[in-house]
């Protein structure tokens, strides 16, 4: 019963270390093929795990990942699209008064004891999911930026060009372009969510409408 109770995070877990274990296996297949094409010894797994092609490659996914949480959360305090269950309904912006959000007098007795604090304990709690989802792209885009940095290097050292610092490298087309091509993926994925779901159902899951549901009406609305 607590296995089905957790089936949606266990299910994406285990796809997710599943995913990553099989671009490690291929990103190494990968490696080793140009590596005997330039006539040198291969490398094996463990040191793949740790060099900068996989590290990069990682992070510079998660980092777009955590950045489209983030900006999505963000948003939907403030902004609303009519009829789409992705939203809050027109004339609900905000960040809700207290007694909606269950905070301080107005907190149910089983409700998370920051939620009945009051000053910083209750703010922090308030944004924690945003604060979390920050910190995580933020760390993800530093660790693209430095492991980015260093397979660039590596890619200079072998051309024998200069290796760039880490400033340079910010400002970089490399950096950027790593950056942008995921970024532009994650913005059209959510907007594309956010716009299809007011027309299109899909009948027994919790980000679409009821099917029956008029297309300018939200799920909130139907409630």
């Amino acid at each position: 019963m607590r296995i089905r109770q957790h089936a949606l995070s266990i299910f994406f877990a285990v796809i997710f270390v599943a995913a990553l274990i099989g671009q490690a296996v291929t990103g190494l297949a990968l490696t080793n093929e140009e590596q005997a094409s330039h006539g040198l010894p291969p490398v094996g797994f463990g040191e793949y795990l740790l060099s900068s092609q996989f590290v990069v490659d990682v992070a510079e996914n998660w980092q777009s990942e955590y950045l489209q949480f983030f900006l999505f959360i963000l948003t939907t305090i403030w902004l609303v699209q009519r009829g789409s269950p992705e939203s809050k309904k027109p004339g609900d912006e905000g960040i809700d008064s207290d007694e909606a959000q269950l905070v301080g007098r107005f907190a149910k007795p089983d409700s998370p004891a920051w939620a009945k604090a009051d000053g910083w304990k209750r703010w922090i709690y308030s944004n924690s999911l945003l604060i979390v989802m920050g910190a995580i792209f933020l760390l993800s885009w530093l660790a693209q930026s430095i492991a980015g940095m260093v397979a660039l290097n590596a890619e200079q050292a072998e051309h024998g060009q200069p290796a760039v610092d880490w400033a340079a490298y910010l400002v970089s087309a490399d950096f950027w372009n790593r950056t942008l091509q995921n970024w532009q993926s994650e913005f059209l994925a959510v907007g594309s969510m956010v716009a299809l779901s007011i027309f299109l159902r899909q009948r027994g899951s919790a980000e679409s409408k009821p099917v029956g549901t008029p297309h300018e009406q939200s799920s909130v609305e139907a409630e």
